[in-house]
């Protein structure tokens, strides 16, 4: 029988469909990729480099309060949340939202605690504490939250903070005779309650981990993470993150800040440093 032009056309059409059918001449059927074979693909990955992100179960306790800097709290527990295998607990005396003291601006963003003092596990990996201003004078003269800490604090693995919240874990008497960092304009008030202030953005010191002012909250849980399980692994944490600062000007200090901003945030917390070095000296004082 003659093929005609038609035939053939309709022939080699055929004959591409046979071919590009799924499975055919050895190909493999392709799905769109969807959120969930994203996620599938992200847990197969995860196993993949087991070696590099497992490791035991961490427990890790974050005190919230009234009036801490947010950033003290969200910049660790960032990096804390990118780990695997953790447990972590923000503490409170309760778990009802945490604002701003009375009398502060309503806080933009509360804080919700999800576990309260009396439910806080027995033995944490990791205690830590946030600053900010006015609530960590509040705290360092709050029995409750004190005697928690002091207590925590006497099995935690590490007992940590940044900024500010390490005059909260001097009060509690966790850092007497201890290297620390603080907040660059309370850093002296430490030396009020036994500790040795440190210009370091982290220090450590034995199993005593603080970090500097507020951004210093992401180098102090990179740091810890180093610790905790390996330098790869916060490395790579740090990739996740594109943690890269590439600030736009260069004031982040007083040594590096121009005169202006040096003077008016000295003149701004004048009298907030003479109230941290009084409150210190009476924690000091109940302590003994």
């Amino acid at each position: 029988m003659r093929m005609t032009r038609r035939h053939a056309g309709s022939a080699l059409a055929a004959l591409a469909a046979w071919v590009s059918r799924p499975g055919a001449a050895g190909q493999e059927a392709s799905a769109e990729p969807t959120k969930a074979s994203a996620d599938t693909h992200h847990q197969h990955a995860i196993k993949k480099y087991e070696s590099l992100t497992g490791g035991d179960k961490l427990v890790i306790g974050m005190l919230v309060y009234p009036s801490m800097f947010l950033q003290d709290l969200i910049g660790p527990l960032t990096v804390f949340e990118s780990l695997m295998n953790k447990e972590i607990h923000l503490l409170w005396k309760t778990t009802e939202l945490v604002g701003n003291e009375e009398g502060q601006p309503k806080a933009l963003v509360p804080v919700t605690p999800t576990t309260a003092f009396k439910d806080c596990p027995a033995r944490l990996d990791v205690l830590f504490v946030p600053g900010g201003v006015p609530g960590t004078l509040t705290v360092m003269e709050d029995p409750e939250v004190l005697a928690f800490l002091a207590d925590q604090g006497s099995r935690a693995r590490y007992v940590t903070s940044v900024c500010t919240g390490s005059l909260i874990l001097g009060a509690a008497g966790l850092l007497k005779g201890y290297r620390a960092a603080s907040y660059w304009a309370t850093r002296e008030v430490l030396r009020d309650l036994g500790a040795k202030p440190s210009r370091q953005r982290v220090v450590m010191d034995r199993n005593r981990i603080t970090g500097g002012g507020v951004t210093a909250g992401i180098d102090f849980g990179l740091t810890l993470i180093a610790k905790l399980r390996s330098p790869a692994y916060a490395k790579a944490v740090q990739l996740y993150l594109e943690y890269d600062p590439q600030p736009p000007f260069n004031a982040g200090s007083p040594d590096k800040a121009p005169r202006l901003a040096r003077e008016f945030l000295t003149d701004m917390y004048a009298e907030l440093v003479r109230a941290a070095h009084a409150t210190a000296r009476r924690a000091m004082a109940r302590l003994g």
